[in-house]
């Protein structure tokens, strides 16, 4: 019997990028065998995002597009996974009713059964939908097929949620926080190194809040002093880090790491302490500000990237003016702004004196202005400097060059650097004189590689 043939489409954060891993491996370790289109495929499975309005109707939107090649006799069957499936549950099936399965977040390692059951199912009345209830303890991520480049892994520490912000769905669809034993994530770190990883990227819901439900203390430091251990790792890099739990232990093993990057992405939301409560985020304006300050000055040469959320219900004039301030004042190199997405079933959704969209659209311009002056300006300040960087891809729009990134920046969400130089791989770590700066990127000029 020949084997069967999937494609394979992941949507929305690093987090959901690692389930997917998971999942192609273990479709892969079943004999299906992965095609880069999913025209001619036998199955296709589309790895959802539910997060904010904008991402379920690109979610929508892909599984419409599968459908339709469905449709047209071009694919076999279409199985829908992750965050999307987990919020509507069988709910889905009346959206996109085409469908031939839904597995919802914590269905993941029982992709193999879904998939076989949908490529097989000859009676439409069949059981369509598998929902498990949330695991007590986190699932493990080995034997990923990975779609990242060979040289940088995301690694998930934890599961789910414990924060009770207002405006935010996901504890409703990945549960409450649930942390891996360290000597768990040090042998999926060493399985990662094996396989060619130089860059390891540390993600969750709160990387800060690692460890307090498995030990009884955060224990997010002494996690990090076991992954730089570890031979072969040039960079670890830190995103999603809740203010609380920053303290100056913390700052100080970063600081004093050869191997994490000074790199922290911290999502702040907002800084009016109005606006801070009525999103149930526990830390007010002067703490958010004398952390700012004591990462600024226990970490040399940090990069900080903060995202806020702007037309939050009942947000006034002045207090998205307050916003705008802080983030003149503060200089954040890398910051996002999202226009608030109001989502059904949080705490947001019954606050009253929501705002009009455009007003909501027109804030977020207003921000990014802002910032793109900082963002320019920070940019035009690293010319002339020498720094390491490391290169992702060739460049496919300058001949003789590749595309790197400096400790400054996540791959797919930051700035890019063009580096000129020979012989260059991906995953090489280089010297660089930064040479030009265009807009957020920057230009450069290899050294030599490390």
């Amino acid at each position: 019997m020949a084997e069967k043939s999937y494609a394979f489409v992941s949507l929305g954060c690093p987090k959901n990028l690692v389930d997917s891993e998971r999942m192609l491996g273990k479709l892969s370790q079943a004999g299906y065998a992965l095609t880069p289109q999913a025209d001619g495929a036998d199955v296709v499975v589309v790895n959802t995002c539910g997060f904010i309005d904008s991402a379920r109707q690109e979610s929508l939107g892909v599984i419409r597009e599968m459908l339709a090649l469905k449709e047209q006799g071009k694919l076999g069957a279409v199985v829908v996974a992750g965050c999307l499936a987990e919020r509507l549950g069988d709910g889905l099936l009346e959206q996109v009713p085409g469908v031939d399965h839904i597995v919802g977040v914590f269905g993941r390692e029982d992709i193999v059964e879904v998939v076989d059951r949908s490529v097989h199912r000859r009676n439409r009345d069949e059981q369509r939908s598998l929902f498990r209830p949330a695991p007590v303890k986190a699932f493990e991520d080995t034997a990923r097929l990975r779609i990242t480049p060979r040289h940088y892994a995301y690694l998930k520490i934890s599961e789910g949620c414990d924060r009770l912000c207002t405006f935010c769905a996901i504890p409703s669809m990945r549960g409450k926080h649930i942390s891996k034993p360290i000597e768990e994530i040090v042998r999926e770190a060493k399985e990662l190194i094996h396989d060619g990883v130089r860059e390891l990227i540390l993600v969750a819901q709160d990387t800060t809040y690692y460890g307090l439900d498995l030990y009884g203390e955060v224990r997010f430091e002494e996690l990090l002093r076991e992954l730089e251990k570890l031979d072969g790792l040039s960079w670890i890099r830190i995103l999603y880090v809740y203010p609380m739990y920053v303290g100056d232990g913390l700052i100080s093993t970063i600081a004093r790491s050869k191997r994490i990057v000074p790199y922290l992405d911290m999502p702040l939301q907002h800084i009016n302490d109005r606006m801070l409560r009525r999103m149930q985020r526990r830390v007010p304006r002067a703490d958010t500000e004398a952390l700012l300050g004591r990462l600024r000055q226990g970490i040399p040469n940090l990069a900080l990237r903060t995202t806020f959320i702007v037309g939050f219900p009942g947000e006034t004039d002045a207090e998205f003016e307050e916003l705008c301030e802080f983030v003149s004042e503060q200089r954040f190199e890398r910051l996002g702004v999202f226009p608030y997405s109001l989502e059904p079933g949080t705490p947001a959704e019954r606050l009253p004196d929501h705002i009009p969209e455009d007003i909501k659209l027109a804030r977020r311009d207003r921000v990014m202005e802002i910032q793109q002056g900082i963002a320019f300006a920070h940019a035009q300040g690293q010319v002339g400097k020498e720094m390491d960087l490391i290169v992702d891809a060739p460049d496919p729009e300058v001949p003789g060059h590749v595309l790197a990134r400096s400790s400054a920046d996540t791959p797919d969400i930051d700035c890019v650097v063009r580096l000129k130089g020979k012989n260059l791989k991906p995953g090489d770590i280089v010297q660089s004189r930064i040479t030009g700066a265009d807009g957020y990127d920057l230009m450069a000029r290899a050294i030599r590689v490390r």
